[in-house]
């Protein structure tokens, strides 16, 4: 017991200390994650609202495909890009296999379902609450897209910044892809799995504290824009 708390001392130490190992693999996570979330919602807001709107056939089943989607193992997203991206797959040319590009295109993958489904339970509220107007105006439903994403621009920040959140706490997925290569590839999730099976605690202790406040400043943040949204937009 002795140990853990002074484990536990010593990675607050790290932290306040700066200790250049722990912020390394600390910034390197944040900006591979960051870099997820933004391909993510690039791809994922405006393919959730073309689902809100779109009426086509196998739509259901489309939905449906997507909310399942939020349950995927991100060990087989990562083994699918493992082998996308390995020298005999079709995207080998590309040569980033464990690379930072390879883990923010597995965090991609990862981040591109929750950020759709979200949107598209935001949107289609918004074009229920429109159509009609919208419809008069002559509006198609393609170009209602951009109309409904902007009227619920402060809800689907949060759903980006929960998206966001998933791929910092991601670790299977990065580790097939990222090989958890030290000062290039190590993010918090990948270097806490590792440092712990060595027995360094204060550093896997540091990371996870830090890991923890990055979580639960994104749901502070998520929680506040919806309340202020909610005050000013309501």
């Amino acid at each position: 017991m002795f140990e853990i708390f002074a484990s536990f001392g010593v990675a607050l130490g790290l932290i306040g200390g700066a200790d250049p190992e722990l912020w390394a693999i600390v910034l390197l996570s944040l900006k591979l994650s960051l870099a997820a979330a933004v391909a993510g919602a690039a791809i994922g807001l405006p393919l959730g609202a073309l689902i809100a709107v779109g009426r086509f056939p196998g739509r259901q089943a489309l939905i449906v495909v997507l909310n399942a989607l939020l349950g995927l193992p991100s060990v087989v997203v990562g083994l699918v890009v493992y082998l996308l991206l390995s020298r005999a797959g079709p995207l080998g040319n590309w040569g980033i296999l464990f690379t930072p590009s390879a883990i923010v295109v597995a965090q991609t993958v990862l981040v591109v379902p929750i950020v759709a489904a979200l949107a598209r339970q935001t949107t289609e509220d918004a074009w229920m609450e429109y159509r009609e107007q919208l419809t008069s105006l002559g509006v198609s439903r393609l170009r209602a897209v951009p109309t409904v994403l902007w009227d619920t621009r402060f809800s689907l920040l949060t759903v980006v910044m929960a998206g966001f959140g998933r791929a910092a706490s991601e670790v299977g997925a990065v580790m097939v892809v990222g090989g958890n290569i030290d000062g290039v590839t190590r993010v918090m999730t990948t270097a806490i799995a590792l440092e712990t099976s060595k027995g360094d605690l204060p550093l896997a202790l540091g990371l996870g504290i830090v890991l923890i406040a990055v979580v639960l400043a994104i749901n502070a943040g998520a929680y506040g824009i919806r309340e202020w949204s909610a005050r000013h937009h309501g």
